[in-house]
């Protein structure tokens, strides 16, 4: 028996793994966060499957459906939205498992920065202008950010940065990263990537505010901000540069 922790993806149930998609179809369990994972990708699941939905549930009480699946030899498929390698809390149950020594397995998803770059068409990282993507988020109820953490310390290095979980505090994120980008600094706001509600405002810090106010988001969205956002007449990477030589082109 193994708890088979699978990333689902953004939102659109094709977006999932195939592998995370063939070990729903076999697993006779599956716990899965509802307050964000689309129920289309339970349609994977095998008929008869037992299915919860941990939205309402604790810690311990998902905890309580591992053991029980653990004593009766079932493989669990456990859904969560996106990929599990950030703010997953997947690192506090693999803990308990570990207790418990009851086997378990990660399988990545599509992670949802990466389904907002697809839906804006955009490479994220342009050469000579920005080379690095910063992923933050900003302090919560649910989790504190570390004190070294902030938006004006990863803003100072000029990255293109994507920000998490801080729809709700726009205003105040336009305003602590203005001194560092400019005020007609471009600005991205994705909201439900790969879903069909999804929705996309552009803006600068200067606006975006305001363009938001008009045509409110409330949750599931990422902003996303930096020059590449808007980039025109940057450089050509030199990897598919007729006089670059590597050593699969294969030419003298």
């Amino acid at each position: 028996m193994s708890v088979h922790f699978i990333g689902a993806g953004p939102g659109a149930a094709d977006l999932i793994t195939v592998r995370g998609r063939d070990l729903l179809a076999k697993c006779p369990v599956c716990l899965y966060a509802g307050s964000i994972v689309p129920k289309e990708l339970l349609d994977w699941c095998p008929k008869g499957a037992r299915l919860v939905d941990t939205a309402p549930l604790s810690l311990d009480e998902i905890e309580a459906e591992y053991i029980a699946a653990h004593a009766q030899g079932l493989d669990i498929a456990r859904l969560h939205s996106g990929d599990l390698s950030m703010w997953s809390a997947v690192a506090e149950q693999i803990r308990r498992l570990d207790a418990r020594a009851i086997p378990y397995t990660l399988t990545p998803g599509v992670p949802a920065f990466a389904a907002a770059a697809a839906a804006m068409g955009q490479e994220l990282t342009k050469p000579a202008l920005a080379q690095s993507l910063v992923l933050t988020r900003v302090s919560g109820r649910a989790s504190a950010m570390p004190e070294n953490e902030t938006l004006g310390n990863f803003a100072s290095s000029g990255a293109t940065l994507a920000i998490h979980l801080a729809i709700h505090t726009l205003d105040t994120v336009a305003a602590e990263l203005t001194p560092f980008y400019g005020a007609d600094c471009p600005v991205a706001i994705v909201a439900w990537a790969s879903w069909e509600q999804e929705k996309i405002i552009r803006g600068t810090l200067g606006d975006i505010a305001s363009k938001v106010a008009v045509d409110p988001i409330e949750r599931t969205a990422i902003i996303f901000v930096g020059r590449t956002l808007a980039a025109e007449g940057f450089s050509d990477s030199a990897l598919y540069d007729p006089n670059y030589q590597r050593r699969f082109r294969g030419r003298d």
